[in-house]
C-alpha cells in the first residue's frame, strides 16, 4: 500500500446499561508505513474548540493495537485482546484515567487497503463505563473508489 492514505475511523460507543449508541466517525488524509511486522497509521486532527491539532499514531500488530495523542489531548491507549490495560488521558479541562479491556481484534490486508476491527470496553474507577467498537480502514489516497462503508 502507498504511504498516502485515507483513513476513515468509526466507532461506536453504548453506555453500560444505556440502550443508546454514541457514534463517532473521522475521515482524514494520512500516512502509512509498514515496518518490523507492524502497521503504523498517522495523520492529525482538529478538535473543536482548539486551533492547534493533535497528532495521532495508531500501531498495530497481530492482536494489539495502540493508540497514541499528542498535542490538545494526550493519551496512550493499549487495546491487547483479552486483558486489561490501564489508560491516563489529558485534557485541557484535567485527567481521566481510564480502563481498556480488549474482547476483539482483527486484522485485514491486502496490496490496496488496511482495516482493523476492535471490540473493546471502557471502564472507569474499577466499574464498567461503555462498551465500544472501533472500525478504522485506511486506503492509497488516488483511489477513486473511496466509499464509506455503513452497516
Amino acid at each position: 500500500m502507498t504511504k498516502e492514505v485515507l483513513i476513515h475511523i468509526r466507532g461506536l460507543h453504548t453506555p453500560d446499561g444505556g440502550s443508546e449508541e454514541e457514534p463517532l466517525e473521522l475521515i482524514t488524509t494520512g500516512e502509512y508505513y509498514f515496518r518490523n511486522n507492524t502497521h503504523y497509521l498517522l495523520y492529525d486532527e482538529m478538535m473543536e474548540g482548539f486551533t492547534e491539532p493533535s497528532h495521532n499514531m495508531i500501531k498495530i500488530r497481530p492482536g494489539l493495537m495502540e493508540v497514541r495523542k499528542k498535542g490538545v489531548v494526550n493519551v496512550q491507549m493499549i487495546f491487547e485482546k483479552d486483558k486489561k490495560n490501564l489508560a491516563i488521558y489529558k485534557t485541557p479541562f484535567g485527567r481521566l484515567e481510564m480502563e481498556i479491556a480488549a474482547t476483539r481484534i482483527i486484522m485485514g490486508e491486502s496490496s490496496s487497503s488496511f482495516e482493523i476491527h476492535a471490540e473493546y470496553a471502557l471502564g472507569m474507577n474499577g466499574s464498567p463505563v461503555t462498551d465500544c467498537v472501533m472500525d478504522i480502514r485506511a486506503i492509497p489516497r488516488e483511489d477513486k473508489n473511496f466509499r464509506i462503508v455503513r452497516d
